[in-house]
Order: structure tokens, then sequence, then C-alpha cells
């Protein structure tokens, strides 16, 4: 292994522990992730259009709010949110994940992914950790683009959706995020 490997991996895994323990020490009670998800559900639901339908149609969606991604060179994030099944919530979840490569700064965002098929949400539910783009297809749309409930959309087991975002760290992406349920 050369020098500048073995720093760059000594650097991910120092700032990667940093991460996690910024994570356990933000883990949130019941009370501060329903009122973070409620306003993540009023402004996905008033300022994305297509999102009502969206819900409507979906056997469970799972909505994350605050979720803070930050980065230099080595970055991660963490956020809390809520999965609905029939319209009521029945969980609470986190999502977490690590990256190293050009980045830098500092961004918070909501998702939203919507599990269309039943088989798609009892994966979800029933897996020790689920992974977006290895556990499923998966559609990404961020919050600039539109949403239209066409045959690209409800073809697929599971859509995601990024919105709300603020900060500055570009691109949109859930891809290698793990999504592990919480209790509360």
């Amino acid at each position: 292994m050369t020098d500048l490997t073995r720093r760059a991996l000594m650097g991910a895994m120092t700032i990667g522990a940093a991460l996690a323990g910024a994570g356990l020490a933000r883990a949130s009670s019941r009370a501060k992730i329903d009122r973070n998800v409620d306003r993540a559900l009023r402004e996905l639901t008033q300022n994305i259009r297509g999102a009502r339908e969206l819900m409507q149609r979906a056997k469970g969606y799972l909505i994350l709010a605050d979720i803070t991604k930050a980065g230099f060179v080595v970055g991660g994030e963490y956020g809390e949110g809520t999965l609905f099944v029939g319209g009521a919530p029945v969980a609470y979840y986190s999502v977490a994940s690590a990256s190293i490569g050009l980045q830098a700064g500092v961004q918070t965002s909501n998702q939203a992914l919507f599990f269309l098929t039943e088989s798609a949400l009892r994966e979800f539910r029933t897996a020790d950790g689920w992974t977006a783009s290895a556990d499923a297809e998966i559609a990404i749309y961020d919050d600039g683009m539109g949403l239209r409930l066409d045959s690209q959309i409800v073809n697929r087991p599971v859509v995601g959706f990024v919105f709300g975002r603020e900060g500055l760290l570009a691109g949109a992406s859930i891809e290698g995020s793990k999504y592990s349920r919480i209790f509360r």
C-alpha cells in the first residue's frame, strides 16, 4: 500500500468515525422527527406537481427530512424520517452514506421514496439495512425536474425524490445510501 493510499484510507476512516458520532449525537426524538417529516410532507405536496397522486398510488412511502450531507474529499450524510403505509406512519428510519471523491461543501435536503409494488415495500421493511440501487431498481428525480406520472415512473418498483435542497454541494443522488429502521 502506498503512503498516499494509506493516508487517504486513514483520513476516510477518521471522517467516517466522526460522521458516525455526529449521526448518533443527532439522533432525534419521535416528536422532532414527526415535526420535520410533517414539514417535508407539506413542502412535497405543495411544491411538487404529481406528489399527492404518487402518494395515493404507492403501497408505502418513506419521507426523510433535513438530511445533512457534508464533504471535503471524503463525505457523508445522515437523516431520519418516517415510513407511511396506507397513509399512516408505521416506523422510523435513518439514512446514512459515506463517499470519497471530488466534493466540498454542506447541504441539507429531504427525500421521498415511493414503493409502488407490494414486493418492493416488503423487501424494504424486512431488510436488515436496505441499500438504494443495490436492493432495488430505483428512479431518482430532483425537485427541479417536475414529476409526471408516466410509464417511466409507474413501471418502477421504487421511485426516489430529492427535494428542498439548501446549501452548496452539487448533485442529487441516493445511490449507495443505506436505510435502516430505528426505534424511537
